[in-house]
């Protein structure tokens, strides 16, 4: 935020004491929580939701209750009638669908001694509520193993929504493969500050990462490199549908990115044909990108983008399907629009919106497709077309730059990023000619060309992908440096407690 912002009040929030861990991120709309009239989990305590709930709701529910319980597989109860009254020292999840004021994602919640009640319009909403209550909750509540948990709520009356539609992180699994286990576990954090989108760049110079049936050696030979030499590996479609599945029972939508016409080098080296001089370039195991590209004169060329884009999305369908479009080398302008044009055919034919980088926005694209921002580019024309940006700034967002010069993880060409840069910036003014009712919202890209392990990705990720959690959720006259600082300072015992390798960045007095 700029500068103004560092000392306005914080509207609508009571004041907490963060060591007790009544500290939420990202800050609710409204939010008032203080110690009297505690609500305390007992061995008597039950979840319930509505006796007419559907699936969706007993899943939530089912959350709900192994969060509080020390027994996995723990099932929500429905409550014996519509409109029946749970029991003293009960949570209670309920669907009103008269509460549009809340609209797709937003939530009730309100805990006495009595009981916790979370009211949503939409399942989405509940989930978040879920959430907030887990916040609310000692860190003890992640130690779900220990039966000596003492579980208390201080009272709480929140009514939240979020401010944008998109609240994104990218994981980088080309340039290093990453298990599905641990992308999972990754989805888990990104659900804990309740952003919804997670785009998997699944193909790269580096390595192609999932099977595509109708053109083999894309995995057979392109996925078994990697930054370094490494084995590399893939995702069967069997295995992205899994982890897509996953996602999205925790309110995340996956969005699959095919880097093209550049980084494209693990395609090339499978498939020699989709190089104009059709011979097959050396595997590229090192940062940077070599200047090949796809042959975009050829046809066969723009069927393999079909196959590969059907293939993904039949696999496990989503809305979107990211084309990447950055950093091409040895296209004149004209040959590089007319490939994202037709690359936009392919897509929409498809039934789903295209996104690609800021490079694709000069491009003749439909304003019903999406331009994500990384550096300075021409992304306030598609916003004067009336398209949509999504703003990933790399000064402020890209999580694999280096928190500082003692930092080992991480490159630096966008310069250091810590905490308080990730933070204190406004999505509205730093992209000159894209205003706020342009932006769809937020994403903070991970590259991984020095991330290797899951504890390597959380540490880039953790504690500054909580930033832009609460810059894309939380409305932006609550949003201030210094609550923002407290509030996080509460969140180290949570991440410890969730075994996350965060980064104990300095001028932060962490919780333990």
């Amino acid at each position: 935020m700029t500068a103004a912002c560092h000392n306005r009040a914080t509207v609508g929030v009571q004041p907490a004491d963060h060591t007790l861990g009544y500290s939420v991120v990202p800050i609710p709309a409204t939010i008032h929580v203080e110690p009297r009239d505690s609500f305390l989990v007992t061995p008597r305590t039950v979840v319930y939701v509505d006796s007419d709930a559907n699936q969706e709701v007993d899943s939530i529910g089912a959350f709900a209750a192994n969060l509080i319980s020390s027994r996995a597989g723990t099932v929500a109860q429905h409550l014996p009638a519509a409109n029946a009254v749970a029991p003293d020292s009960s949570i209670t999840l309920r669907m009103d669908a008269t509460r549009t004021d809340l609209g797709a994602e937003g939530y009730q919640l309100d805990a006495t001694s009595r009981g916790i009640r979370i009211v949503a319009s939409q399942p989405a909403g509940l989930f978040y509520g879920v959430q907030t209550m887990r916040q609310l909750f000692p860190p003890s509540i992640e130690h779900q193993a220990s039966y000596q948990r003492r579980l208390i709520m201080p009272f709480a009356h929140v009514v939240d929504a979020p401010h944008y539609e998109w609240r994104g992180s990218m994981l980088d699994v080309a340039r290093h493969f990453l298990p599905a286990t641990d992308v999972k576990r990754f989805i888990d954090l990104l659900a804990l500050y309740k952003i919804n989108r997670l785009h998997l760049h699944l193909a790269d110079d580096q390595g192609f990462r999932i099977e595509i049936k109708s053109w083999p050696n894309l995995t057979v030979i392109g996925g078994r490199s990697q930054i370094g030499g490494g084995p590399g590996g893939f995702y069967t479609q069997a295995e992205y549908a899994d982890i897509v599945a996953y996602a999205r029972s925790r309110y995340i939508t996956v969005v699959p990115e095919i880097d093209m016409p550049g980084h494209s080098n693990a395609a090339l080296t499978s498939y020699p044909d989709l190089r104009c001089n059709r011979t097959a370039p050396d595997p590229f195991t090192i940062v940077g990108g070599p200047p090949n590209t796809l042959c975009t004169s050829r046809d066969s060329v723009y069927q393999y983008i079909s196959d590969v884009a059907r293939e993904i999305l039949a696999a496990a369908p989503v809305p979107y399907f990211h084309i990447g479009g950055d950093e091409v080398q040895g296209l004149s302008k004209a040959d590089y629009h007319a490939f994202i044009e037709r690359v936009q055919e392919i897509v929409n034919r498809l039934g789903v919106r295209m996104i690609g980088w800021g490079e694709i926005a000069p491009a003749n694209i439909s304003p019903t497709n999406v331009v994500q921002h990384w550096t300075k580019d021409s992304t306030f024309l598609h916003a004067q077309r009336g398209g949509k940006i999504i703003a990933s700034p790399g000064p402020h967002f890209y999580l694999d730059m280096k928190y500082d010069s003692t930092t080992s993880l991480g490159l630096k060409w966008a310069g250091y990023i810590d905490l308080r840069k990730a933070y204190d910036w406004d999505p509205v003014t730093e992209n000159p000619g894209v205003g706020a009712s342009s932006i769809l919202g937020l994403e903070a890209p991970l590259w991984a060309e020095t991330l290797i392990t899951r504890q390597d990705y959380e540490y880039m990720a953790f504690p500054r992908i909580t930033a832009l959690a609460e810059l894309a959720w939380s409305s932006p006259n609550q949003i201030g440096w210094d609550g923002y600082r407290r509030r996080i300072a509460a969140q180290g015992a949570r991440l410890a407690a969730l075994g996350v390798n965060f980064a104990r960045v300095p001028g932060i007095n962490w919780a333990w």
